[in-house]
């Protein structure tokens, strides 16, 4: 895992973004696929107005199958206390959709968490339905030269609809997952009420988070946390004033790595099903491999200034201690340098577009300036106080995300093909 976790916190494993529209996101160097937000405020209007009528359908239908059948009458507690008291229900994840579809899936995962397989099926079928109509008309119409310019535009702002639609449904299957886990999201993180002024007051789930990966993946996973707690594991009621970017930054970079970890766990699980998994273990490496991997360790910090603030005065012989012989970390290392990269990059602009998202809601968009030396300024760069366990919660779920993220573009990508890779 020691370049690996290297290779895995570097911007070039994320695709760039395919539009000019807007600048990046600071927590993700190279950033998710910008949306189009101009043009004709009217088109736009028709076509939301079309797709929220297809919601309020989709949720009538649904609501009536819930009622027809017994299975389908449970409601969430939370949805019905909010709804005897009149108050507005607090909100299961830090990201807040926007989309008609969004808003339908929204509602779904409050009143009946149950039913969100079935509503998101419904979606992708309507999608499904929108791209294929689209692309008869493009097959056959005969546009006159006049129209062409409308008709590229409503083309553009139907795929850039159905785009956002997608990201969407897989943030709502992301956050299913999590609650099927009885696992709730973290809130967005914000100044604390609390008298130390800690803002991680969330609880803790860390043996819940630990328990929802292969005991392979959790092993990774710990090395991980030793990279960017250092000699911190041990100490995790420490409080410390910490960069909200740099966590931000932690955070992002983290949900990738669990996006990666799940994709060669998969594999490798498969391998070893199979029985085709060839022996091995770091155990049997030579110690100037082992002092290698520790440089390659203390390499990733210095260069990663996200990670090192937690891992700064970790000396050489401490950062060896924490890592730990893994098997899935030798079958890693055997991948050429091709496998690895394929691997490490995130398949789907919507998959990129969601964690940008969320890590934006949950941390905010950091203002950043640039010097005339064309270095950051951080002046304006918030502190909060977190203690150790808070970062070490944080960063398990959001391995866990990337995870999940790994599972439901899989899942979405058989009933509806969106991934190019």
């Amino acid at each position: 895992m020691d370049a690996l976790t290297s290779s895995l916190v570097r911007s070039p494993i994320v695709p760039s973004r395919t539009s000019d529209n807007g600048s990046g996101s600071m927590f993700l160097t190279a950033s998710g696929p910008g949306f189009t937000r101009s043009g004709s405020s009217r088109l736009q209007l028709r076509l939301r107005q079309n797709a929220s009528a297809r919601s309020s359908r989709s949720l009538q239908s649904l609501t009536t199958t819930a009622k027809t059948r017994r299975s389908f009458v449970v409601r969430a507690s939370s949805a019905s206390n909010d709804a005897s008291s009149g108050s507005s229900p607090k909100p299961i994840a830090p990201l807040q959709l926007q989309s008609p579809a969004g808003q339908f899936l929204s509602q779904i995962l409050v009143s009946h968490p149950h039913l969100v397989p079935a509503a998101v099926e419904q979606q992708l079928e309507q999608l499904q339905t929108d791209r294929d109509s689209q692309g008869q008309n493009k097959d056959s119409a005969s546009v006159p030269g006049t129209d062409i310019v409308l008709y590229r535009r409503i083309a553009e702002l139907k795929e850039n609809e159905r785009r956002r639609t997608l990201e969407e449904i897989l943030y709502a299957l992301v956050v299913q997952k999590f609650m099927e886990a009885n696992v709730s999201l973290v809130p967005s993180v914000s100044p604390s009420s609390d008298p130390s002024g800690r803002v991680d007051t969330w609880p803790t789930k860390v043996e819940k988070l630990e328990r929802l990966h292969s005991p392979e993946m959790y092993e990774m996973i710990h090395n991980h946390l030793a990279l960017i707690l250092g000699s911190r594991m041990g100490d995790l009621n420490s409080v410390a004033q910490i960069s909200k970017l740099r966590v931000g930054q932690v955070y992002a970079a983290s949900v990738m790595y669990g996006y990666f970890l799940k994709r060669v766990d998969q594999r490798f699980q498969l391998e070893k099903t199979m029985k085709i998994l060839l022996g091995g273990s770091d155990e049997s490496k030579t110690s100037v491999e082992q002092a290698e991997g520790t440089a390659t360790y203390q390499a990733a910090v210095s260069s990663h200034p996200e990670v090192g603030a937690f891992a700064g005065g970790v000396s050489a012989k401490g950062f060896g201690s924490e890592i730990k012989p893994s098997r899935l970390r030798s079958y890693v290392m055997s991948f050429d340098a091709e496998t690895l990269q394929r691997y490490a990059t995130i398949r789907s602009r919507e998959a990129v577009g969601i964690i940008e998202k969320h890590t934006e809601a949950l941390f905010g968009k950091p203002e950043i300036v640039i010097t005339p030396e064309g270095t950051v300024d951080s002046s304006k760069d918030e502190q909060i106080k977190i203690s150790f366990g808070g970062m070490k919660r944080l960063v398990l779920e959001a391995v866990t995300f990337g995870s999940f993220l790994w599972d439901v573009e899989s899942h979405v990508d058989a009933r509806y093909h969106f991934v190019l890779n």
